[in-house]
């Protein structure tokens, strides 16, 4: 094993937030040397703390926002004291579209001074941190600034963040490991202001991009209802590739 993939939270969307269905914290993305915390939601700072297997946030060496919306950046900015030790050891890379550290920014601007530097992401951006290179192939179909991520690791592993599905989002996320937010079980119909990915969005991608394997996370409401890990079994029927709903606390070694 060189890396892993730890799910901190797979609920998403703001009852299963504020009713804590399912954790909120994101996920840590441990590769060779490399800590990266990829979207620090509501508890991510409890979450990592009450885990069995406590991983020490002071070794964390940058942090990734796909984008500002709370239930991806809520603890961003606790994070980065922890990963700074509170400030006195300048360290770490926060990476996050524009408007998360612009106008109404998430980020505050305190915190900002502990960091070595922060990267803006951008549509078609490549980016390195020692033993890790990504790239964030598209913006996605989402109210603020979004960002999917492919991860070129010892294998490549996709992030499909929140989205609305759009024509030609499988095409950037051809990867070995697909990790699909998936917030929805029906289409949008008529609720067409709710731009995130449904379960037959899902199908699509994973017969597109054809993964080794797609995970499944960031449920909303209607997917705990319908419990996850019988939809992903339903769709590895039907696409034929291995598929996993994710759990809380589940650690995706590589």
């Amino acid at each position: 094993m060189e890396g892993f993939v730890k799910f901190f939270g797979t609920g998403g969307a703001r009852f299963v937030v504020s009713k804590q269905l399912r954790a909120t914290g994101g996920l840590w993305l441990h590769y060779k040397g490399t800590n990266l915390y990829i979207d620090p939601g509501p508890g991510a700072l409890v979450r990592i703390h009450s885990a069995k297997e406590r991983p020490d946030l002071a070794s964390l060496d940058g942090i990734i926002l796909t984008h500002k919306h709370l239930d991806h950046a809520n603890d961003v900015n606790v994070l980065i004291e922890a990963m700074t030790e509170g400030g006195f050891k300048k360290r770490g890379i926060l990476f996050c579209p524009q408007d998360a550290v612009g106008e109404d920014a998430v980020v505050f601007p305190y915190v900002r001074h502990h960091l070595e530097a922060i990267t803006l992401l951008r549509e078609s951006g490549q980016y390195e941190i020692k033993d890790i290179s990504f790239a964030t192939p598209v913006r996605h179909h989402h109210p603020v600034e979004t960002y999917g991520l492919m991860l070129h690791l010892n294998k490549t592993i996709g992030i499909i963040t929140d989205t609305r599905f759009f024509d030609g989002l499988p095409d950037h996320y051809h990867a070995d490991c697909l990790i699909i937010n998936v917030l929805r079980s029906e289409p949008l119909g008529s609720y067409d202001h709710v731009e995130h990915l449904a379960l037959d969005d899902t199908k699509k991608i994973i017969m597109d991009a054809r993964p080794q394997v797609a995970i499944l996370t960031h449920f909303g409401m209607n997917m705990i209802k319908r419990k996850p890990h019988l939809l992903a079994q339903r769709l590895q029927e039907e696409t034929g590739i291995e598929v996993i709903a994710a759990r809380d606390g589940m650690k995706w070694e590589f």
